[in-house]
């Protein structure tokens, strides 16, 4: 009986580190995304520098949020946003902006996916 107890309160205690993990996930995320649709918004305002000063703002976001990421995450997809993150930069600091919002779309799916991905449901445990 002790030993189904002790298990019991292991699987509890997983499935309680899965929850706030992801919890935790999405709360980073919603920052980032925040960052991103300012950059948008001054695009859409078409001020340039402010933008690419945001882009500068994001990557600080990003190493104060995600610094712990690569505990709970698997490397290539945080290397995938790192480089997104830089050529969304270079294409604000260019004034592109076709590339400019394809590349800020495409950062926004994917910071969108993690906590998704991550989650506790039936659907991604088996």
């Amino acid at each position: 009986m002790r030993l189904l107890l002790t298990l019991l309160a292991i699987f509890a205690a997983v499935v309680a580190l899965g929850f706030w993990t992801n919890q935790q996930l999405e709360v980073s995320a919603g920052e980032l995304l925040q960052n991103i649709e300012q950059i948008e918004e001054d695009l859409e305002s078409n001020q340039w520098d402010q933008a690419y000063a945001q882009t500068a703002e994001l990557e600080k976001s990003w190493e104060k949020e995600a610094k712990w990421w690569p505990v709970v995450l698997d490397h290539q997809e945080i290397d995938n946003i790192e480089f997104s993150m830089a050529k969304a930069r270079e294409y604000v600091a260019k004034k592109d902006t076709a590339l400019t919002w394809g590349q800020l779309t495409e950062l926004k799916l994917m910071i969108n996916h993690i906590p998704e991905k991550e989650a506790v449901r039936l659907k991604n445990i088996f």
